[in-house]
């Protein structure tokens, strides 16, 4: 037998409404906000995330799933979303569209790391990106909507928010972070020390728990923004508190990706875990202009489908039920089963979720599957019923029975609704 490979998950046909009940929100939340959806490959060229994502990030460097083609080139499967995304827009000449451009995914990424609970190997996301504005008001219209999704699954999470400033403020940030680090740098791990000279701020994103008691007692980088990202944090925090979007700042949000740049914001729960996050992101101005494209703002988010719906398992959300058919018709012998599958058939061709036989069921057996899938109606097809032209239609909630014509089966479900 050959087993399914490890951090990743089968869905199975009793999950999949959950999965699209998430998807399903996703999408309204999507279309409240103007967003249109995006598709972007499973594997890119390597050499995308390696400038996007960062040399000295734990997913360039330890986490993705990278191979070598046919033809000898580098390609990577996709660790997340935003620089298939940035590559998109950039590739498609969506830069002469209207600003902003705005848009969402739902996809499968991939990242070799040791699975845990809402965390595996093959994980999906729903993203949003918006490209083109650089206005505080979008950075609170991208939290406003991730927000809103949130709340649409009925999740309780916290929100947190933090400004990286922009390359100016950040360059005097970590001379700052340098001199910090200096006297503790042999007690830190390999990857600190190497990240100490490339991008010191990486730093206070690691994981190790020697590192954790330096990068805690760190200087918070609110300190060292410039007066123009001074300015729009403000204009961020004043816009969620004017709209009762209630967060805290949390000066330690840094995120996990190089190409971040002033507003950072993070959802968390502490149902889940130690890996509280269920939706992360923030603006990342500079990564066009590092694709090779002309300078251009935007910002995003993407939250994990798998954390949110351990969430909404470990707090005792609802997730609706899966949809039942509205009737079951069941034929009494191999003639009416014909004609059961026909009329089963025609109510789907109008819209009617219906079921009929499909395993040669005695009549009793079929009541008692109709049953298991949840029927509303069942109704039998015997010759008489075949020769009269008209059913006994038996509601199964509470067993009342009405006789109806079979050409009047969907008019009588259409006005018991």
């Amino acid at each position: 037998m050959i087993n399914i490979p490890k951090g990743t998950k089968d869905v199975l046909p009793s999950q999949s409404h959950k999965w699209q009940f998430i998807e399903d929100c996703a999408r309204s939340t999507a279309r409240v906000y103007g967003l249109r959806e995006i598709r972007t490959p499973v594997f890119e060229h390597t050499e995308l995330f390696r400038r996007g994502v960062g040399e000295t990030t734990d997913v360039v460097n330890k986490e993705m799933y990278t191979f070598e083609d046919k033809g000898g080139r580098s390609m990577t499967l996709k660790p997340e979303g935003t620089a298939g995304a940035a590559r998109l827009f950039i590739e498609n000449g969506l830069a002469s569209s209207p600003m902003p451009v705005k848009t969402f995914y739902i996809t499968p990424a991939f990242r070799y790391e040791r699975p845990q609970a809402g965390r595996l190997r093959e994980f999906h996301q729903f993203g949003i990106e918006v490209f083109g504005s650089a206005s505080c008001r979008t950075d609170a219209e991208v939290i406003f909507a991730a927000s809103a999704f949130l709340k649409s699954l009925k999740v309780g999470t916290r929100l947190e928010l933090n400004s990286i400033g922009c390359k100016t403020c950040r360059a005097e940030y970590n001379r700052a972070l340098k001199e910090y680090f200096a006297p503790h740098l042999s007690e830190m791990c390999d990857a600190c020390r190497s990240r100490y000279e490339k991008n010191p701020l990486r730093m206070l994103d690691c994981k190790e728990e020697g590192c954790k008691k330096f990068t805690s007692g760190a200087p918070a980088i609110t300190d060292y923004l410039c007066g123009e990202c001074f300015a729009h944090f403000e204009g961020v925090k004043k816009l969620l508190n004017e709209n009762a979007v209630e967060f805290t700042v949390n000066p330690r949000i840094v995120r996990g990706l190089d190409y971040y740049s002033r507003t950072v914001f993070e959802f968390v729960s502490d149902q889940i875990g130690a890996q509280g996050t269920v939706c992360g992101g923030g603006r990342y101005d500079g990564l066009l202009e590092e694709l090779g494209a002309n300078p251009l703002p935007a910002i995003g988010f993407a939250a994990g489908i798998e954390r949110l719906m351990l969430l909404m398992e470990n707090s005792g959300c609802p997730f609706p039920e899966p949809e039942k058919p509205r009737i079951y018709i069941a034929g009494m012998d191999e003639n009416t089963r014909f004609e059961a599958f026909k009329i089963t058939q025609e109510l789907r061709t109008k819209g009617i979720y219906a079921e009929t036989d499909l395993m040669e069921r005695s009549v009793k057996a079929q009541f008692k599957y109709a049953d298991k899938l949840g029927a509303e109606y069942v109704a039998v097809i015997g010759q008489t019923e075949l020769s009269d032209g008209a059913v006994n239609v038996k509601k199964m909630s509470d067993g009342t029975q009405s006789s109806v014509k079979i050409t009047e089966i969907y008019t009588y479900l259409s006005k018991n609704q």
